[in-house]
């Protein structure tokens, strides 16, 4: 027995000697120590994608803000209360957290790997940026002032608020740079197979970044229409042409990579949501061919939207169609059909873009159409209609625009929301009940007041007040 014991205490002696400390046993064998810089891009494309396109209320209320949608059995959304839960913080919290403090990590990384050539380097940066001021534009649009210059630094987690116009003039000034980096000659090395975008491809990269200053150039046209004419034409050339160069995330069939839309419709097993009769009305008006597209036939035959702004009966109405109950439905972050609207817009703001008005909106009224599965001959039909073709239709340009785009923008809420309250077309009200008029911003998140006060104030007070009905500096009309 003795020898026994003298060998057992022998033998943990012997193994309690191979390691350093204690602190040697709490080490896992099968977790990262070292993360690469394309998981990091990965993960933030991924949830770039859901954020913008999600249908949760809890987290991107935009669909019902732009009245696509009517709920059922809850309405705060509707009448637009969000405060009751943090809506706002949890928008905030997806952007700064989940994509834009890995896209900063991913190029810090990037920055030190010597085993890469400068040409990789540089385009693996350059992606990084194209979606780092894709993001922050997008806070900006939601916003107004932000923690920006002085963000995700965790030695200072009490930030001040930059000036709305001065970050989207540095965004712009870092996405020209962007696009000078970018060698579609280089490659970009591991970003070919964690890329969920494009896969690595810089000459599709390019065509994103173009198409993205394209947007923040017409963004900023009402409050400086010099510069966005400048920015305007020299992206006009570079920008997509087609469907197949959609900046899209593809989701997959199988959790946890579905859809998020598909969740909230399918997965959840819930009856949320009807096509709000603001929207399915119009549709019915022009004919639209997305109409069994974007909903199914209610049970009396035809496409009926609900009541905004109130409770509705799922069964009597129209419910979200088919394709959104696709768990692969690709989340779009910008598409060929919106860029088309811009340059029509352009066109009639007096930007030498080239092509005519006329031109560019049928092209982004076809490619819609097309991308949901219609016809060219459908939009060539529905193009036809007085209602509809450029020449006759009614309003202004900004009205005959801002409809097709509110109507093509369908799978886009959060571009939707922004060019409703830029161009001020269609006309949507608040319902009877509202807690507001229509929301222009999200207020800022309660824990800002909370925990950086001082500079909370300080940006409330910058642009004029923390209130939905606040507009973004580019509002100006």
């Amino acid at each position: 027995m003795k020898k026994t014991l003298l060998f057992l205490s022998t033998a943990l002696f012997l193994a309690t000697s191979c390691v350093d400390s204690l602190d040697d046993y709490n080490v896992d064998p099968k977790s990262a120590t070292k993360v690469l810089s394309v998981t990091l891009v990965s993960n933030a494309e991924r949830s770039l994608a859901r954020t913008v396109t999600s249908s949760s209320v809890n987290l991107n209320p935009f669909r019902l803000f732009v009245q696509y949608w009517a709920q059922t059995t809850y309405f705060d959304e509707s009448i637009y209360n969000i405060t009751t839960r943090p809506i706002p913080a949890s928008f905030w919290t997806a952007l700064y957290r989940d994509v834009l403090a890995d896209l900063r990590e991913s190029k810090k990384i990037t920055a030190a790997d010597q085993l890469i050539s400068t040409g990789v380097r540089n385009n693996q940066n350059a992606i990084a940026e194209v979606l780092e001021v894709y993001t922050w534009a997008t806070l900006v649009d939601t916003f107004g002032n932000v923690p920006y210059s002085k963000a995700l630094d965790i030695n200072n987690p009490q930030p001040s608020y930059d000036d709305a116009a001065t970050v989207y003039n540095d965004l712009i000034a870092r996405l020209d740079a962007a696009i000078g980096q970018m060698n579609t000659t280089a490659g970009s090395g591991a970003f070919e197979n964690g890329d969920l975008l494009y896969k690595g491809d810089m000459t599709s990269w390019k065509k994103f970044a173009n198409s993205l200053k394209l947007r923040l150039a017409l963004t900023i046209s009402d409050v400086d229409n010099t510069k966005a004419s400048q920015l305007a034409v020299q992206a006009a050339s570079g920008v997509f042409t087609s469907n197949d160069e959609n900046a899209q995330l593809n989701f997959l069939s199988t959790a946890p990579n579905t859809n998020p839309v598909w969740e909230d419709l399918i997965q959840s097993g819930r009856f949320d949501f009807v096509g709000a009769g603001t929207f399915i009305t119009r549709l019915n008006t022009l004919n639209d061919p997305r109409r069994n597209d974007y909903f199914k036939l209610a049970a009396n035959g035809t496409y009926r939207g609900g009541v905004y702004g109130t409770n509705n009966n799922y069964a009597t109405y129209s419910a979200p169609g088919d394709k959104l109950e696709d768990p692969t439905l690709p989340g779009v972050l910008l598409s060929y059909s919106q860029v088309e609207f811009l340059l029509a817009e352009a066109v009639e703001r007096g930007y030498a873009v080239g092509g005519t008005a006329a031109g560019h909106y049928n092209a982004g009224v076809t490619a819609s159409i097309l991308e949901w599965g219609g016809t060219t001959t459908e939009a060539t039909t529905y193009l036809a209609q007085p209602t509809v073709a450029y020449a006759t239709a009614a309003g202004t340009y900004k009205q005959k625009i801002g409809v097709q785009k509110w109507i093509a923008l369908y799978g886009q809420p959060v571009d939707s929301w922004r060019e409703y309250r830029r161009l001020d077309s269609p006309t949507l009200t608040a319902p009877t009940g509202a807690l507001s008029a229509l929301p222009l911003r999200l207020t800022y998140p309660v824990v800002e007041q909370n925990l950086n006060g001082a500079n909370y104030k300080a940006a409330s007070s910058a642009i004029g007040g923390d209130a939905v009905t606040t507009k973004i500096f580019w509002d100006k009309f």
